[in-house]
């Protein structure tokens, strides 16, 4: 081999064997044929190093592009499932590790700091509706005699979902039952119009929707969805923070701490437990949040369960209670009330089975069918004289005012699914019936109990409000 610099080379390349500078020698004979053969190898592996790099890189090349493009085939297909899938709105909830918090002193809000921040979640909720009161000029004449007038009452509610039409709120049932016109006053003072969404009486709430076409972009900006925590969380002693429309003089605050968990009522429809505060919760507050330290509803306020004899002893249904019960009535069917035209009946004649007629006598509580018309949508359908209604279309029904309530929001032709319970060898068998509407007969009122609607325009003989109910 050639000898280059101080190093020389042996023929076999394998160590110097002096250090001494030497002129490059003239390659010549066969040394000169070696080289040559040695050149040619060399050359042939560095081609094949060559073309096996280029080779490796485009087998690399092909993998990373085919992995990308799998990938991307894959989220592209996700995505066109999902969008495929029915929207479900759902409530705002807070994350694990906030909701945790909540049982800490960690990450706490003062009282200010949290009024700030959740007052934009709480609405005045306004109800009018049309009761019959006795005529006070009755009273000096035989016989009785009624008058219907417009009532109003006032409660509380929580922003606390939205979806592409509606912005939606919860209260209390008993805040918005029997309404013939709702009303949600926001935080900026703007009102609009509310319907019902859907209601359980059982537990004793309900959802209502705004439309959001009805809202100005104003108090939109000014609202917000209510972050609701986990009230499973709450320990006896914890501070907690009631905000609601207290006496209908607008939001007002009041702080305190949780007394009880989990506390049993008497007075009660619910199975379920309460929180128990010494914050005050008073009437109108009904349907308001209970807030924990971190600005999260952990409870609906319910002025109901009050009691005028006591003081310190307000009480909430836990928000994880109703959180199930929320997401099933916020993604029900709106409805409005019907014409008088398109009004429905079920063709019966009932009596209401209150609590105390249930316990006496061991009948479900709901509405006891008494009669059937022949050929009505009641008969159609099978059922029978001798059971009761306990739900229609998924709303519980408890008396025949329930019913008739109900009735209103679906028109003549419609078809629904009724819970009855029927009498056998003693006990109550749970049966769901399928039942198309009658269209009612309007002429009269029925004082019976026989389903049918009033007179369209018999509401409010003087115009006058009797007064306003705090709830």
């Amino acid at each position: 081999m050639e000898e280059y610099g101080s190093y020389n080379w042996n023929q076999q390349g394998n160590e110097p064997q002096n250090n001494t500078p030497m002129e490059p020698k003239k390659p010549h004979g066969k040394n000169n044929k070696n080289a040559a053969k040695w050149a040619k190898k060399i050359g042939a592996v560095a081609l094949s190093a060559v073309l096996f790099g280029g080779v490796a890189g485009g087998v690399f090349t092909g993998v990373t592009y085919a992995t990308g493009a799998t990938a991307k085939a894959k989220a592209t297909q996700t995505e066109s499932d999902s969008s495929q899938q029915t929207t479900t709105t759902k409530l705002q909830t807070a994350t694990a590790s906030t909701s945790t918090a909540s049982s800490t002193s960690s990450g706490s809000m003062d009282v200010t700091s949290i009024v700030q921040s959740a007052m934009p979640s709480i609405v005045a909720i306004t109800n009018k509706s049309v009761q019959e009161v006795q005529n006070y000029f009755s009273m000096f004449s035989r016989g009785g005699g009624t008058q219907e007038q417009e009532v109003e009452s006032q409660g509380s509610g929580i922003i606390i979902g939205q979806n592409d039409s509606e912005l939606l709120i919860a209260t209390n049932n008993h805040v918005v039952e029997g309404a013939d016109t709702l009303s949600v006053c926001f935080a900026d003072d703007n009102a609009c119009e509310a319907t019902v969404k859907g209601t359980d009486s059982d537990n004793d709430l309900a959802v209502i929707a705004v439309k959001l076409s009805d809202i100005s972009d104003d108090t939109m900006s000014k609202i917000k969805i209510a972050e609701i925590g986990d009230s499973n969380q709450l320990q006896v002693g914890e501070q907690v923070v009631a905000i609601g429309n207290a006496l209908g003089y607008g939001q007002s605050v009041t702080t305190g701490i949780v007394s009880a968990v989990n506390r049993q009522l008497e007075d009660s429809n619910s199975e379920n437990g309460f929180i128990q505060t010494d914050a005050a919760i008073n009437p109108g507050n009904s349907g308001g949040a209970l807030l924990n330290m971190q600005g999260q509803v952990i409870g609906i306020n319910s002025a109901k369960l009050a009691s005028t004899e006591v003081e310190g002893m307000g009480y909430a249904i836990p928000v994880s209670t109703a959180s199930p019960i929320f997401e099933d009535l916020m993604n029900r069917q709106t409805r409005t009330k019907v014409s008088s035209d398109q009004a429905a009946a079920l063709g019966i004649k009932g009596q209401t089975v209150d609590s105390s007629i249930a316990e006496a006598y061991g009948i479900p509580q709901g509405v006891y069918v008494a009669e059937i018309e022949q050929g009505s949508a009641a008969e159609k359908a099978g059922i029978t004289a001798g059971s009761v209604i306990t739900k229609f279309d998924d709303t519980t029904i408890e008396s025949m005012d329930d019913l008739k309530s109900c009735l209103e929001y679906y028109a003549a032709g419609e078809t629904v699914d009724l819970v009855v319970k029927i009498a056998d060898n003693g006990s109550y068998v749970e049966k769901t019936l399928t039942i198309t509407l009658d269209k009612a007969d309007t002429s009269t009122t029925t004082q019976d109990g026989q389903q049918g609607q009033t007179q369209p325009g018999a509401s409010g003989q003087d115009g006058n409000l009797q007064g306003s109910i705090l709830k």
